[in-house]
């Protein structure tokens, strides 16, 4: 799961961060409006935590033109004030939650499960494509009767083809869902890991595979019976 955090708090984009990793969040941070803007707008993200007093563009307006630009992703408003005006204006401008400071771990983290609701994003203890299972409490993929353990990247590689499966997802897309978007992840990262995936996909049974698609990047399907 991808998260923004735009917060100009330094300290405070640091403990929201620890808290999303520590449940298995990715997570990108920056800290004024222009950069929330620029990350936001490249669509990746599952929801954005968006703090409303930043430099150079407050949150109102980031949200305000992610929506005129076409970008659906959940966003979250942060802000110290309580008025209900405030709330208004930020649920006006585009949000689709608002949470006041100070805040709990476990409310933030309710408040974002309600927002993956909310947008169709449900996601069960396990994923199933063909007969391979993919457990999304201990990263363990199964088939049949065989288990085997997925480090993380494996297990963020296996939910995002799993989860996408038909569907063709570029390299690009992945460096940036499995590494982050300021990772210095290249395409040979990708290539390693998805070779790690298939050795596993194997070694449970599994009738699905990765196809490879030259120039297009990655596809995950059930195989065709013989």
């Amino acid at each position: 799961m991808q998260v923004l955090i735009a917060e100009d708090d330094v300290r405070l984009a640091q403990a929201l961060s620890a808290i999303l990793e520590d449940n298995d969040y990715h997570v990108d941070v920056v800290h004024d409006g222009q950069s929330a803007l620029d990350y936001g707008e490249s669509g990746i993200y599952d929801v954005i935590i968006l703090d409303v007093m930043m430099p150079k563009m407050d949150g109102l307006e980031v949200v305000a033109r992610l929506r005129r630009h076409g970008v659906s992703t959940p966003v979250l408003m942060l802000t110290a004030r309580a008025e209900i005006s405030d709330k208004i204006r930020g649920l006006d401008s585009g949000a689709d939650d608002y949470m006041t400071k100070p805040f709990s771990p476990a409310e933030l983290l309710a408040h974002l499960r309600a927002l993956l609701r909310r947008h169709g994003e449900v996601h069960f203890e396990v994923t199933r494509v063909g007969n391979v299972e993919l457990d999304l409490d201990n990263q363990d993929l199964r088939a049949d009767d065989k288990t085997v353990h997925l480090s993380h990247k494996e297990f963020q590689l296996a939910r995002l083809l799993m989860t996408n499966h038909d569907q063709v997802i570029p390299k690009e897309t992945i460096r940036s869902k499995v590494w982050g978007v300021d990772s210095d992840a290249e395409d040979n990262n990708v290539e390693a890991y998805v070779s790690f995936l298939r050795k596993k996909l194997r070694f449970v049974g599994a009738d699905v595979q990765i196809e490879a698609l030259r120039k297009l990047g990655y596809r995950l399907s059930v195989k065709e019976s013989a």
